[in-house]
């Protein structure tokens, strides 16, 4: 018998959502800690946003909106999920903060001074969700780290758009934005782990970025980076359409090498006149990378190491539910039709435990040290 819970419900997709309805049939939310909603864009957002915190009542509820929803079903394109945790010896806080008006590095920190709000219990875990587009990912951990420091670990991803990679949104307090961070610190006396694997291999050895701007990585080893990529993958066909590179570059991210392996960052494009590398954060100059590969066999793979890897951090104890923050690269690798392959892996390892959670612009996760930002990497977060 376990004290705690956690419950998750979706909407389906092609109507609009009834905010107290997707509530209620959650059945009883009295013993209710925290509260997250998961949704794609829509013009009803705002309305969904503000039904479900009011039918929520005093439970506190962050979320975002994605690039799709990972649940049990493999109901991907859902209308909305809700997931609520809580039960006894378990407590939950929420913070928001405006990247515009405090910078990336404050905003993590604004959002992790949420833990300081409770008395922390033997386990304690902050949860993150970010605008992902526009600001600096790695900034809002080291924000967040300098207020936690190595106590308290960092899961959670990067809102989401339908892949139209144009403008994310943020919900806390039952108001909707852009430009945010939100986060929650969640702790309990039972254990939560939280499993990080990519299924990405380096190939040959890793080279030094030697000039870059913003999110650009200009060049590598002094030669033109979009070139030394190319030569590393054995690749001398020239490519005339920014598109077709986009989609072969997909499945050949770049990984920065870090102590005990990589992290991975996603290779959204490149300037085939000026031969630059174009990514969705910066890379930045002096930085040790490999460029890496993998297929569908090796994205399952590593599905199924990051559900493992949470449940074995539970104490031998059961999961009641996990939450995937899986890379939306990772599903245009799979294809949709692939994609209850995925959850098959995630259910192998948490047998019936909840599965919730969404497919994101990146994904955090930070055991120790200041770094914890990742692109194409399943994230799981387990609770018992």
């Amino acid at each position: 018998t376990f004290r705690n819970h956690t419950r998750a419900q979706q909407a389906p997709s092609g109507r609009a959502v009834d905010g107290a309805r997707l509530v209620a049939e959650l059945g009883s939310i009295d013993d209710a800690r925290l509260a997250l909603l998961f949704a794609p864009p829509s013009p009803d957002l705002e309305r969904l946003v503000a039904t479900v915190d009011a039918a929520l009542g005093a439970v506190p509820m962050i979320g975002c909106t994605t690039a799709g929803l990972v649940d049990s079903a493999g109901r991907v394109d859902a209308a909305a999920q809700l997931v609520v945790i809580g039960g006894t010896g378990i407590d939950a806080a929420i913070a928001s903060a405006d990247i515009d008006e405090v910078g990336s590095r404050g905003a993590g920190a604004v959002v992790a001074e949420a833990v300081r709000g409770l008395e922390l219990r033997a386990h304690s875990v902050l949860l993150v969700l970010s605008e992902g587009l526009h600001a600096d990912l790695s900034e809002i951990v080291r924000g967040a780290y300098g207020v936690t420091g190595s106590t308290v670990p960092l899961v959670g991803g990067c809102a989401g758009d339908d892949s139209a990679m144009a403008e994310t949104w943020q919900f806390a307090d039952g108001r909707v934005g852009t430009g945010l961070v939100v986060g929650a610190v969640i702790t309990s006396d039972q254990p939560m782990g939280i499993g990080v694997s990519h299924g990405w291999t380096p190939v040959g050895t890793p080279v030094l970025v030697t000039g870059s701007a913003g999110a650009e990585i200009l060049t590598i080893d002094d030669r033109p980076a979009l070139d030394v990529y190319l030569e590393i993958l054995g690749v001398d066909r020239p490519f005339d359409d920014p598109g077709d590179f986009a989609r072969f570059a997909q499945t050949r991210p770049l990984g920065l090498r870090v102590r005990g392996g990589a992290q991975v960052r996603f290779v959204a494009g490149a300037d085939l006149d000026r031969r630059t590398l174009e990514f969705l954060v910066p890379v930045h100059e002096g930085e040790l990378v490999w460029v890496m590969s993998g297929d569908d066999a090796s994205i399952l793979d590593a599905t199924g190491v990051a559900a493992r890897e949470a449940v074995a951090q539970l104490g031998g104890l059961e999961p009641m539910g996990v939450i995937a923050f899986d890379c939306v690269a990772r599903r245009a690798v799979l294809g949709d039709p692939a994609l209850g392959a995925e959850i098959a892996r995630v259910r192998d390892a948490v047998g019936d435990a909840v599965i919730g959670g969404f497919y994101t612009y990146g994904e955090i996760a930070r055991h120790g040290g200041s770094l914890g930002f990742h692109h194409q990497t399943m994230v799981v977060l387990g609770l018992a």
